[in-house]
């Protein structure tokens, strides 16, 4: 048997006005784990995607068990045994969990669709692997950690042995990225090889057996990880020494500018409240972060405070003005910035170009407009202002299509518009999600700059490491309640952790006059 079970040889793909991957090559072994690791926009998912069948390449050759191999569509993948997970969920939302994981693979009988004999077997496979779901349970339904699972799901329905896991813990909680890396080690044991896309290097250190590096679409090099250290990748990654640690000085909290009182959001899912009576200032020049495990009532909450959703009951004011009612626009022009959660539903028009998402808040202003009809040489020049301020890497700068750009830098996209706009509360959720450790570093320092300026920063973020390093108080949520007011300097994971858990709480006071 050959060494490599899958080899990539050569690889190169261009886009319009981007090399996305320069004469590549990239070999896995049986039965081990594999790390991708490179900046936004290094290429890593276009040279995934094209091992999965999504994109061709111009030249080079792909080799299964040393024999050439063509690839023309992801049929074809699947056929050879090779699965993906990617980034953003190829799930239909309106079908069940268990009509996604047959879907294009449904067992059939006379021609009659075998339900049950599909559900037997997505149960079994659930139960061997600790991927619990409810085959029943609509996908909109269900929070991204089950989407993931039923993603995994898939791969395992068509007993596929090579899996391309894309970003696979950007979305998740601590405690499910635990249990995803304990799945990949299970899955290595069998014999499954597994190529892994991630920014995290403490996941690779964690989990990984070798690691090749992507820079600006070139192979800089692969190394054994048990060889190597964070600092070293992370060099190798962005080219310069990264430094881990958020450097800031202490905060010097002003007046409230955010002031939330008794908030209270129905649930869309169960009769009990998402949010219940939620009670919390937070003041001009401080982070304050709400921390939570996923599915606690963070994303109704913020879906709340920004206008997606209307309370149920309670009271919102921005700089000393009711905001409870007012629409998401007029939020914006109060003076609150939101960096959402979902960047595809929320924070973009995919179709629409870079220059004209970055202004989407904006288009309307006198700088952007006479008469009604855009300024377009003021959008262009705003938009490479940004481009190049916060690199947000695309293949033809400002006139990219959106869609066309990795999620990296979509994402970057919508924190460099938010941050530039005038605020004077910044919305921050999941900011750094699916960001490389350069990109991750910037954003940090953009946090606190807002911050230094006087503003006001609410953080919600499921990395515990984050929240540690950028926040200057910490509320955590726990089944729509705060349950605990931490200081960072003053606590442990362990501890926050046990808050996150319900396991400990104390007594947030309330608000005065609440």
């Amino acid at each position: 048997m050959e060494e490599y079970i899958i080899e990539m040889l050569n690889i190169t793909k261009e886009f319009p006005g981007i090399l996305a991957n320069d004469n590549i090559t990239l070999q896995l072994k049986k039965g081990e784990i594999h790390a991708l690791l490179g900046e936004n926009g290094a290429g890593k998912s276009t040279l995934m995607s094209i091992l999965f069948g999504l994109y061709q390449a111009e030249t080079g050759e792909i080799r299964l068990n040393g024999r050439p191999v063509k690839i023309n569509n992801p049929n074809d993948a699947n056929s050879l045994g090779i699965g993906m997970v990617h980034q953003h969920f190829k799930l239909v939302e309106i079908f069940t969990v268990l009509e996604n994981i047959i879907l294009g693979v449904e067992p059939s009988k006379a021609g009659f669709l075998q339900k049950a004999e599909a559900r037997e077997k997505v149960l079994r496979l659930s139960e061997k692997y600790g991927l619990k779901v409810d085959p029943d349970a609509l996908i909109e339904k269900i929070s991204v950690g089950m989407q993931q699972r039923v993603e995994i799901l898939k791969m395992l329905y068509r007993e596929n042995d090579i899996l391309i896991f894309d970003e696979p813990t950007a979305v998740l909680t601590p405690q499910e990225i635990e249990e995803l890396m304990e799945i990949m080690r299970g899955f290595a044991r069998e014999g499954k090889s597994i190529l892994f896309i991630t920014h995290k290097l403490n996941e690779i250190m964690a989990v990984a057996d070798r690691c090749t590096v992507l820079w600006k679409g070139r192979c800089k090099g692969t190394v054994a990880v048990r060889d190597t250290s964070k600092e070293e990748l992370s060099e190798m990654m962005v080219g310069r020494q990264v430094t881990f640690k958020v450097g800031k000085k202490d905060s010097r909290p002003g007046e409230a500018v955010l002031s939330v009182k008794k908030v209270t959001i129905p649930s869309k899912t169960h009769k009990n409240n998402a949010v219940k009576a939620v009670s919390f200032e937070v003041r001009a020049g401080e982070i304050v972060c709400l921390a939570g495990i996923d599915g606690n009532g963070q994303t109704e909450f913020v879906a709340g405070l920004t206008g997606l959703e209307r309370l149920g009951s309670g009271s919102i004011s921005l700089c000393g003005k009711n905001i409870t009612r007012a629409s998401i626009r007029n939020r914006s022009k109060s003076g609150m910035s939101h960096i959402p959660e979902d960047r595809h539903k929320y924070g973009l028009v995919l179709d629409y170009t870079l220059e004209e998402n970055m202004v989407i808040q904006r288009y309307w202003e006198a700088g952007f407009q006479t008469a009604g009809f855009i300024r377009n040489a003021a959008v262009r020049s705003y938009s490479e202002k940004l481009i190049k301020q916060y690199d947000v890497r695309s293949g033809q700068g400002p006139e990219t299509v959106v869609r066309s750009m990795s999620g990296g830098n979509q994402q970057k996209t919508i924190i460099a518009r938010e941050i530039d706009k005038r605020h004077e509360l910044l919305v921050a959720v999941q900011p750094t999600r699916g960001l490389d450790v350069g990109a991750i570093e910037y954003i940090h320092k953009q946090l606190v700059a807002t911050r230094d300026a006087g503003k006001a920063v609410l953080l919600v973020s499921l990395e515990l490491e984050e929240v540690m390093n950028v926040s200057d108080r910490i509320l955590v949520m726990f089944e729509g309640e705060i349950v605990g007011e931490l200081d960072p300097g003053s606590t442990t994971i362990q501890e926050l952790g046990l808050y996150m858990s319900g396991a400990k709480r104390n007594t947030v006071k309330e608000i005065e006059n609440a």
